[in-house]
């Protein structure tokens, strides 16, 4: 499959594409846009943002072109082996998971504009692009000549983000013989030497837990922006991370970190460690599964502790970041009358909307709390020994590796083997009704010195204990597995 990508007049954000299917054996196809794209679980309908299309043979006679859903179409090929299929794609926003061109800047989402044949997703691809020649890529995908990409089929395809610039700026470093790329494109000044000991830092730290790495390298793609914004997508070998303004200083280097970790330990879970009723993906509809407390509350509540056992936040830092997602929880969804598993199904239907009042809960919020709950009940319980290091471990032989899908049963299965008990409590508490979360967490951060105090005016204060024997199983909970040599800290 190949895709000829062009943008004839950048100031209109459309992008041209030409979609070559080869090696046609039937006398008609059908060809499907996806609906939704993996990081985001509700139907976003790419669709809408294709001005015209149309189906042509190698000669240039048009083809007969018939929707026949949303995002599908079926050509009559009328005997013809190879057909183009051109069509034009609005591009025109900037989170990190659009797609927008201009004159200085091609940010790609595959999956918003890319069209795939029914029954050939697993065939090769390769991309195009007729860029500007002074633009560099930066991609996950690995090059095929001059402004040309190749994917081993469409799920690698749009799972790759790209981002082409003349401007991009770009630092790198090594982990245990991975390649890390750092990209940024923006109206900034990176420290490099700061950007790459931190980062060096907490990726170091998530691949000692997790004892290797899934890729061979990993891209960290940087769109900072002049205005605010906070966000982050996951994909299998790099991320795509959109922050601002790009004058705030500090405060957007800290963003940049928490974003980076976070989306950094997705590489392990969601990526590799996925539900089973994500694999493999189905572009065409929504793929309904009650573990997003798992793929995002775990991944959310890791995100800041590999930051602090890292030794890239100190503790005042990484418990400030606790608050954050405690006041954001206890603030807008301690009253909600959903589960969590109830809330990790409907994404699908309102999952980044505000929705109704007092319905549903935060995977990312509760689901972070709850996994804080489990890491410190089973820490307390193994004196250390066992941990929520140990169950992410577990799903990441047993299911990750081999990458065959894991059940909300299975992950219940392993917890409850790592504790050596039944944790019906745990279950029915923390996962499967709307129980009120404070006093099973206030239960758990006792452990380690720590409590929470919601005050009658909605603030939350995070009290650190001065008792000796909770500041020794504190030290233990947030400490770093790897040091960095003199030499990789210059």
């Amino acid at each position: 499959m190949h895709y000829h990508i062009s943008v004839t007049d950048p100031a209109s954000h459309f992008l041209t594409i030409t979609y070559t299917i080869p090696e046609i054996t039937t006398d008609r196809i059908e060809i499907q846009l996806p609906a939704w794209r993996p990081g985001r679980y509700e139907i976003q309908n790419f669709a809408k943002n294709i001005q015209f299309i149309e189906a042509i043979s190698i000669s240039g006679d048009k083809l007969p072109l018939r929707k026949i859903t949303k995002d599908r179409w079926e050509v009559k090929t009328n005997g013809e082996k190879e057909v183009q299929i051109r069509y034009a794609f609005f591009a025109a926003i900037q989170n990190a998971g659009s797609s927008y061109v201009d004159e200085e800047l091609w940010y790609l989402n595959f999956i918003n504009f890319c069209l795939y044949t029914e029954g050939r997703i697993t065939d090769e691809c390769l991309v195009t692009l007729a860029l500007p020649e002074t633009f560099g890529i930066a991609c996950g995908l690995a090059a095929a000549g001059k402004h040309q990409l190749k994917a081993k089929d469409f799920y690698q395809l749009v799972d790759s983000p790209l981002l082409a610039s003349e401007t991009l700026q770009k630092s790198d470093y090594t982990v245990r013989g991975v390649q890390f790329h750092i990209w940024m494109h923006g109206n900034l000044k990176p420290n490099w030497k700061r950007i790459q000991r931190d980062f060096r830092r907490f990726s170091r730290e998530q691949i000692a837990t997790m004892g290797e790495f899934p890729e061979e390298e990993y891209h960290f793609l940087n769109l900072i922006l002049p205005h605010a914004f906070y966000h982050g997508v996951e994909h299998h070998n790099s991320t795509m991370i959109v922050l601002g303004p790009d004058d705030e200083g500090e405060g957007l280097y800290t963003d940049l970190l928490g974003v980076s970790s976070h989306e950094l330990f997705h590489a392990w879970n969601i990526i590799r460690i996925r539900p089973i009723e994500l694999l493999p993906y189905d572009f065409t509809k929504e793929n309904y599964f009650e573990t997003c407390f798992v793929a995002e509350g775990c991944t959310t509540y890791y995100g800041d502790l590999f930051l602090r056992r890292a030794g890239v936040f100190n503790d005042e830092a990484y418990i400030k970041e606790l608050q954050v997602y405690m006041k954001r929880h206890f603030e807008n969804n301690a009253l909600a009358s959903q589960s969590l598993a109830e809330s990790s199904f409907d994404l699908w239907l309102d999952g980044y909307d505000k929705g109704i009042p007092h319905r549903k809960v935060s995977v990312y919020h509760k689901g972070a709390l709850v996994a804080l709950i489990l890491d410190l009940f089973l820490r307390k319980k193994s004196n250390h020994v066992s941990s929520l290091d140990t169950v992410m471990q577990i799903l990441w032989e047993r299911f990750g590796k081999p990458f065959i899908g894991y059940t909300i049963q299975d992950y219940r299965d392993i917890v409850e083997e790592v504790a050596g008990e039944k944790m019906d409590w745990y279950w029915n508490d923390c996962i499967l009704t709307n129980e009120p979360l404070e006093t099973r967490l206030n239960e758990a951060l006792s452990f380690v010195g720590l409590q929470m105090t919601i005050f009658s005016n909605g603030n939350i204060q995070l009290n650190i204990q001065d008792d000796f024997r909770a500041k020794i199983q504190r030290d233990k909970w947030l400490e770093t597995r790897q040091v960095l040599s003199e030499e990789e800290e210059e």
